[in-house]
């Protein structure tokens, strides 16, 4: 049967989840399973937002508040945002969609780096518009390429920091360099997924960038540090002009009643935080110092991930690690073969997964 779909979206490809916990544990027979595939939060969630879904006593047949309007006055207060700046997703995925839709069509074009965050070229391909893809430098942005790539047809630049897969940032002399040269016609999103882990002390503040610069708006998500991936609950602050210019674009009830009440739950405790991230930072030392150990080459990460490079298969490697008990996050399907990405687990899980990875380079090294 022929239909009349989209030419650009004929081969393109749906999007690949890593394996899921239980397909490893039933096709290789194992008993337990260690996922550092997908950055999740490998200490779970804010017990104030697990009590939270369990209380939920309100009946289910009621649509959502479709204003997500307790979460979006809480995000306000904390954030010190006017309300009227902020707009909710079903996960940051959905806001990049939201663009997507409502700034790319044929005839205009977007720029990225490369690799990055797959959505953003996806979707720009599902809308037609031209991709200008640049390539990293050393895992970093390269934003004098980037900027000379934009011209009159640009309608959006994508910003990634840290960046996805390799965990580098961009600090805040060199933003504010790149903005101030960027046309102001041109919306500059600025992807913080990983924000909550960044301890960097040049880092820039993105509340005050969105003020300075109204073609900027920063997309944040309740699914990394706040452990709520599985609620999909993203959001996204920028001028009211820019918000106000999107919200016709999002779809209505798009944040559902039980995932509002679990981020907001989550957000009054940022206890839970920042243990999360001391453990994280602890954990990265571990990775960092087995690299060391053994010489691989590795981006110095401001994520809950690293880029390890072993100058191997990846996915011989991913299949190893697999077979052991561990999934990783294959380099070849992140645009950089010869690397692996994991997720920074709990000590034990990291340790564990350093050692799989020792026997791997001495099993290679015997084999070879």
């Amino acid at each position: 049967m022929k239909m009349k779909w989209k030419q650009q979206i004929t081969n393109l490809k749906a999007y690949q989840p890593g394996r899921s916990i239980e397909d490893v544990k039933k096709e290789y027979g194992l008993e337990k399973i260690v996922k550092l595939a997908s950055n999740e939060n490998p200490f779970g969630s804010s017990n104030k937002a697990k009590e939270w879904v369990q209380s939920y006593g309100a009946s289910y047949a009621l649509y959502p508040d479709g204003y997500t309007t307790a979460l979006r006055l809480a995000l306000s207060e904390f954030l010190k945002v006017d309300e009227k700046q902020l707009i909710f997703g079903n996960g940051s995925d959905e806001l990049i969609l939201i663009i997507s839709r409502a700034m790319l069509e044929p005839g205009k074009n977007t720029v990225m780096a490369t690799p990055t965050f797959p959505q953003y070229r996806h979707n720009a391909t599902v809308e037609g518009a031209e991709i200008r893809e640049i390539p990293l430098v050393d895992g970093a942005h390269d934003l004098e390429a980037m900027y000379a790539a934009i011209d009159a047809q640009t309608a959006v630049v994508w910003l990634c920091s840290p960046n996805n897969p390799t965990g580098v940032y961009i600090n805040n002399d060199q933003l504010v360099q790149f903005l101030n040269k960027v046309p102001n016609d041109v919306l500059v999103v600025l992807d913080e997924a990983y924000f909550e882990y960044v301890t960097a002390e040049d880092y820039y503040n993105a509340l005050d960038i969105a003020k300075q610069y109204p073609n900027v708006l920063v997309l944040r998500t309740f699914s990394k540090v706040y452990g709520l991936a599985s609620f999909r609950v993203g959001y996204g602050f920028g001028s009211e002009e820019v918000i106000r210019a999107l919200e016709p674009v999002r779809e209505p009830f798009n944040i559902n009643t039980l995932a509002e009440g679990a981020a907001l739950a989550a957000l009054s405790d940022q206890d839970f935080i920042k243990k999360c991230q001391e453990e994280n930072k602890k954990g990265l030392q571990q990775f960092y110092q087995f690299c060391e150990s053994e010489k691989l080459d590795y981006y110095p990460s401001e994520g809950n991930f690293i880029l390890i490079n072993f100058n191997c298969d990846s996915d011989e490697l991913f299949q190893y690690l697999m077979e052991k008990g561990y999934i990783v996050r294959s380099g070849n399907a992140l645009g950089c073969p010869g690397a692996v990405r994991v997720t920074v687990g709990s000590q034990e899980q990291n340790e564990g997964v350093i050692q799989a990875m020792k026997s791997f380079i001495a099993e290679k090294a015997i084999r070879q």
